[in-house]
C-alpha cells in the first residue's frame, strides 16, 4: 500500500512539472493542501515525506498560476486571486452572463452554469433577470447599458453574443458580436492575483460598411451578490475640501457619480466601495473599484427592481457622441475593481500596494518621495534669482532634497492676468536664464523642480495673440475666462506638439528633475470648430489621450524626470494620470486640521506615497493657528513638503523643522511603502490616530492628534494593528507624551491593551515609533 500511494503521489508531481495538472486540477489550493496533510498523506515513508515537502510549494505555485481558467463543460471562466473569485459564463442564448464575485471559491464544482430564465410578465422579461456581463442597448433591456449606438441608417438596436475567447497567462479576452451586423466588442480582463484586483476595459469596432455613433461606451459592468441592504461609500468635495467620505444606503434606482468638467474634478472622485451595511474598518466584505480616466467619467450604481446591485462605469454619457467609421475602433478607459473580506482598511491596503507596484511609474523600483520645498507662499509671483537662491539656502539647511520654483518665472507673469502660454524665463527676473539658479540649487545637494500650467493660456500672452484659434470655443460665442485664463484645445495635434516641444525644451536645456504640472480651471465652451459637427465631441476623449501622450513622451525622452499632478488641488487624481505621474497635489487647503479629513478620504482610495502634504504658515485657511509640530506630523503622513515662507521662521522653528525632517527620513520607507491602519477617524472622534507598519514588520509609527479636550478627560486608549503578536517592540515617544513606561511591549499586548498618550488642550499632537527588537 505504501509503495502504491508513494508512486501515485510521485506521478502526480511529475504531471505538475509537465504542466498536465494545470488542466486536470479539480480543487483549489486549500483543498489540495488539506489532502496532502491528511492522515494518508502524512505517512512515515521517507520518500513520501520528501515528495510531500516539495509538492506543497509546487502545487501552490501551479494553482496560483491558474488566475484565468476556462471550463468547457459549463462554458464558464473562473478568474482567481488570493482574495476573491470572479466568474462569467456563456448563457443558453449565447449571451455572456456574470455569475459570481466574492470570496475565493474552493472548487469549480461550486459553480452552477446559467440555465434558462423565463419571463415573469410582459413587463418583466427574462432579459431583465439575468446579469449580462456587458449589456448593450437592444431588445427588451431597460437598465443602464454598457454600450449604446446609432447606425447611420438610424437603427439603434444592438444585441451581443459570444463568439470566442483567448487566454494568455493573467489575461482573458472575450469576443462578442451583434446578432446581425459586424459590430464587434472585445472584453479585456487582466487579473492581478496577489492584489485581489481585476482590470477591465472594452474595445468597440465597427466592422460594417456604414458609419455609426457611440452614445455610451462603458468600460465594465460589475455585479454584487443578489440582495438588498447594501451601502455605498464614495468621495465628494469641492476646491479646498476634496476627498470627503460619504456612506449612504443603496436604494432602488440609480446613483450617478460623475465629472462633466473635462478633468477628474474636485467634486467627485472615480472610486467606489460597497458593503452589505455590515463592514467596518477591519472586517466585513467590501467590493471596491476605480476608473483610470482623467476626463469626463461616470460611475452608475444601480439597484434593480429584482434586488440586484450593479455598477457601470466608463466615459460620461453627457455630451458624448463618438463616431466610428467603417474599420475604426474605440477603447474605453480601464476600470479596476476588487473584493476583500477585511473591511475598508483591507480594501485600502490592497489598493495602496497595487498602486505602488502596478500603477505608479517604475512600480516597486520607483524612488521614495524626496522632502520638497515649494516657493509659492514665500514669494507668490515676485520671483527672481536672488530671492529663490536665498530660499534654497535656507531649505537645504533643513534637509530638503527637492527645491521647486512655483508660478511667476516665465513670460510677463507678474500676476495671474498674463503670461500663461509663454514658457520662457522672464528676462527681467532671470536675465541669464534658469541655469544659474539651478546650478546653485544643485550645488546645495538638492534637485530642482519647476511649476508649469501648459494646458492653459492667458488672453494677454504672445501665444494667444498668435493662435487665438487654439482655444476651445464655439464660433461667435463668448469665451469664459476663469482665473483670467482659457483652456487650450489639447485635442488638436498642433497644440499637443506645441506643449510637448516647450516642455521638452525646458527639460533638455536645464537640469530639471521635477515638473509641478498644474491645471487651475475646468473646461467651458468645448467647441472644436475645425472639425465637422459630427466629429467635434471627440474632443472629450482626444484631449485626455493627447495629455497622456505628452507625458508619456516626456518621460520616455527624459527618464529621470518626475511629474506632480496638480489641478487647483486634487482635481486630477485618478488611476489614469497616476500611471504617468509620481505624486499628486492633494488639496490647496494645507490647514493641518482640515487636512486630517482630506487625507483620510484620500487614503481610502490612494496610497500615502502619492499624497503630497505640506507644512505651511499659520494662520492658514479658517484663520486657525496650530503648532509647528502638529503641522509637521500631519504632513509627515504622506509625501512631506514645506511651503512656508522660510524668511519668517525663527531659529527655533528652523531647528524643530530640521529635527522633524530627520525623523521623517528615518520613517519614510514605512510611511510611503508600508501598510496604513486608520485607528481613529477625525470624522467621529476627538482624537485622530493613524498607524503605519513597514512591509517587513520591523518598524511602525503611530500619529495621534487631539482636537479639543473637554472635562479634563484623558485621550482614549489607542489599540494598534498589524503587529506580530509574538514579537517585542521598543517604543519611543518623539516628545515624552507616551504614558506607557515599559521599554518594550509585545505585539499581542499592543494589539489588545493598546497605548496611552498624554494629549490635552486644543490641537495637541504626538507620534510614537515602534521598532521590533526580537
Amino acid at each position: 500500500m505504501d509503495k502504491v500511494f508513494t508512486g501515485l503521489l510521485l506521478t502526480t508531481l511529475i504531471n505538475i512539472l509537465r504542466g498536465v495538472l494545470l488542466k486536470r486540477l479539480k480543487h483549489s489550493r486549500a483543498a489540495i493542501l488539506n489532502f496532502l496533510v491528511s492522515s494518508h498523506a502524512m505517512h512515515s515513508n521517507k520518500v513520501l515525506r520528501i515528495a510531500l515537502l516539495f509538492s506543497i510549494p509546487v502545487l501552490a505555485s501551479a494553482l496560483r498560476a491558474q488566475s484565468v481558467q476556462y471550463f468547457e463543460k459549463g462554458k464558464f471562466w473562473l478568474l482567481s486571486t488570493d482574495y476573491n473569485s470572479y466568474v462569467l459564463a456563456v448563457g443558453p442564448h449565447g449571451e455572456l452572463q456574470h455569475l459570481y464575485w466574492g470570496r475565493p471559491l474552493q472548487s469549480e464544482s461550486d459553480i452552477t452554469p446559467p440555465g434558462v430564465v423565463h419571463d415573469i410578465s410582459a413587463v418583466d422579461p427574462f432579459q431583465m433577470l439575468i446579469n449580462e456581463e456587458y449589456p448593450s442597448w437592444g431588445g427588451p433591456l431597460y437598465e443602464e447599458p454598457a454600450l449604446k449606438i446609432t447606425r447611420e441608417d438610424g437603427d439603434r438596436d444592438l444585441v451581443l453574443r459570444y463568439v470566442s475567447h483567448r487566454i494568455q497567462q493573467n489575461d482573458l479576452e472575450v469576443e462578442l458580436k451583434d446578432i446581425r451586423d459586424s459590430i464587434e466588442v472585445t472584453l479585456h480582463y487582466r487579473v492581478y492575483p496577489h492584489y485581489g484586483v481585476v482590470r477591465r476595459h472594452t474595445t468597440i469596432r465597427n466592422g460594417t460598411k456604414q458609419a455609426l455613433t457611440i452614445e455610451s461606451a462603458q468600460s465594465a459592468a460589475w455585479y454584487l451578490p443578489q440582495g438588498t441592504g447594501y451601502q455605498l461609500t464614495y468621495l465628494s468635495g469641492r476646491w479646498a475640501a476634496e476627498m470627503q467620505i460619504n456612506h449612504e444606503p443603496i436604494h432602488q434606482g440609480m446613483k450617478i457619480l460623475e465629472s462633466r468638467k473635462g478633468h477628474t474634478s474636485h467634486n467627485l472622485n472615480p472610486w467606489f466601495a460597497i458593503d452589505a451595511s455590515d463592514a467596518a474598518e477591519e472586517s466585513g466584505n467590501v467590493w471596491f473599484g476605480a476608473l483610470a480616466w482623467s476626463g469626463n467619467w461616470r460611475i452608475t450604481v444601480e439597484q434593480t427592481p429584482y434586488e440586484q446591485v450593479r455598477v457601470t462605469g466608463g466615459f460620461n454619457t453627457f455630451d458624448f457622441a463618438y463616431p466610428l467609421r467603417p474599420g475604426e475602433a474605440l477603447d474605453t478607459p480601464a476600470f479596476f475593481a476588487g473584493m476583500t473580506s477585511e473591511g475598508w482598511g483591507g480594501a485600502s491596503r490592497l489598493m495602496h500596494r497595487f498602486e505602488r507596484d502596478e500603477i505608479l511609474p517604475g512600480g516597486v523600483k520607483s524612488r521614495l518621495r524626496p522632502v520638497l520645498y515649494n516657493s509659492w507662499e514665500a514669494t507668490e509671483f515676485n520671483v527672481d534669482q536672488a530671492g529663490q537662491e536665498s530660499l534654497a539656502d535656507k531649505a537645504a539647511k533643513l534637509g530638503v532634497e527637492l527645491f521647486v520654483m512655483d508660478d511667476g518665472w516665465f513670460g510677463k507673469r507678474n500676476n495671474d492676468k498674463a503670461g500663461l502660454g509663454d514658457w520662457y524665463p522672464n528676462p527681467q527676473k532671470f536675465p541669464r536664464g534658469l541655469k544659474p539658479l539651478i546650478d546653485h540649487v544643485n550645488a546645495l545637494g538638492m534637485d530642482f523642480g519647476l511649476w508649469v500650467e501648459p494646458e492653459m493660456v492667458n488672453p494677454d500672452s504672445d501665444l494667444y495673440r498668435l493662435h487665438p484659434d487654439w482655444v476651445m470655443s464655439f464660433p461667435g460665442r463668448p469665451r469664459s475666462e476663469l482665473r483670467n485664463q482659457l483652456v487650450l484645445n489639447l485635442a488638436r495635434n498642433d497644440v499637443k506638439e506645441y506643449i510637448f516641444n516647450v516642455l521638452d525644451k525646458l527639460a533638455s536645456d536645464n537640469n530639471i528633475r521635477y515638473f509641478k504640472w498644474d491645471m487651475n480651471r475646468s473646461f467651458s465652451e468645448p467647441g472644436w470648430p475645425e472639425l465637422a459637427p459630427a466629429d467635434q465631441r471627440k474632443l472629450w476623449v482626444a484631449y485626455v489621450r493627447n495629455l497622456y501622450e505628452i507625458i508619456d513622451r516626456l518621460r520616455a525622452k527624459h527618464p529621470s524626470l518626475e511629474i506632480e499632478s496638480c489641478s487647483g488641488g486634487g482635481g486630477r487624481t485618478d488611476l489614469g494620470i497616476l500611471q504617468r505621474v509620481d505624486v499628486v497635489w492633494t488639496s490647496d487647503n494645507t490647514e493641518a486640521f482640515d487636512r486630517l479629513r482630506i487625507q483620510e478620504g484620500f487614503t481610502e482610495a490612494y496610497a500615502p506615497k502619492l499624497m503630497s502634504s505640506w507644512v505651511t504658515d499659520v494662520p492658514n485657511m479658517n484663520a486657525r493657528s496650530t503648532l509647528l509640530q502638529y503641522r509637521f506630523l500631519v504632513a509627515m503622513q504622506g509625501a512631506l513638503g514645506i511651503g512656508a515662507n522660510l524668511n519668517r521662521w525663527s531659529p527655533e522653528d528652523s531647528a524643530l523643522a530640521a529635527k522633524m525632517i530627520t525623523l521623517y527620513k528615518h520613517i519614510r520607507p514605512t510611511v510611503q511603502t508600508g501598510d496604513l491602519y486608520r485607528l481613529l477617524s477625525p470624522r467621529t472622534n476627538d482624537v485622530t490616530a493613524n498607524e503605519y507598519v513597514a512591509q517587513d514588520g520591523n518598524q511602525a509609527l503611530v500619529f495621534a492628534f487631539r482636537h479639543s479636550q473637554q472635562y479634563s478627560l484623558p485621550a482614549p486608549t489607542i489599540t494598534l494593528r498589524g503587529l506580530d503578536p509574538h514579537a517585542r517592540y521598543r517604543l519611543t515617544s518623539i516628545d515624552g507624551k507616551l504614558l506607557d513606561k515599559q521599554p518594550e511591549l509585545t505585539g499581542a499586548y499592543l494589539t489588545s491593551a493598546g497605548i496611552h498618550l498624554s494629549l490635552g488642550g486644543d490641537f495637541d499632537s504626538t507620534a510614537v515609533l515602534l521598532e521590533r527588537v526580537r
